[in-house]
């Protein structure tokens, strides 16, 4: 399990860098699997919201914004999916396709979902509640806030 004492604070400029994937507990046993996720333990944040996102269809984006202060935990509970951040510098993309590990963004990533498998599932974890003024929704703007035009 990756220790919450790698990330950065909170309220620094996040960079791809600092997106991580993070293992979580696996429980098995010849009745199934279970994985648990624990705010402030497996994640660097307390969780303030959850959604998912489903249903997605094939050769659809999600995603395309930044947010200014919240920070992320994304899994794919179910099925896989790509996610493609950007820190306006550098670039990297994350596959996520099993239920036991997410990818932790910090604030100020820029974050493209794609690629979704048919009947995939998206679990994500936030670090605030719902806030449409956190949202960056142009990339040419997160580029301007960041340094990156």
């Amino acid at each position: 399990m990756t220790s919450i004492t790698t990330f950065a604070p909170a309220l620094s400029a996040g960079t791809v860098d600092q997106c991580r994937i993070i293992d979580l507990p696996r429980i098995g046993s010849e009745r199934g699997n279970l994985t648990f996720i624990e705010g402030g333990v497996h994640v660097p944040f307390s969780v303030e919201r959850v959604y998912y996102l489903y249903d997605v269809p094939g050769g659809a984006t999600r995603g395309a914004h930044a947010h200014r202060t919240l920070q992320q935990f994304i899994v794919a509970a179910s099925g896989s999916f790509d996610v493609v951040v950007s820190d306006g510098r550098q670039e990297r993309v994350f596959s996520l396709n099993r239920s036991y590990y997410g990818l932790y963004l910090p604030r100020m990533i820029w974050r493209d979902l794609v690629n979704f498998s048919s009947g995939s599932f998206g679990l994500v974890l936030a670090s605030r509640h719902y806030d449409e003024a956190d949202y960056i929704r142009d990339h040419n703007e997160f580029l301007r806030f960041v340094g990156a035009a």
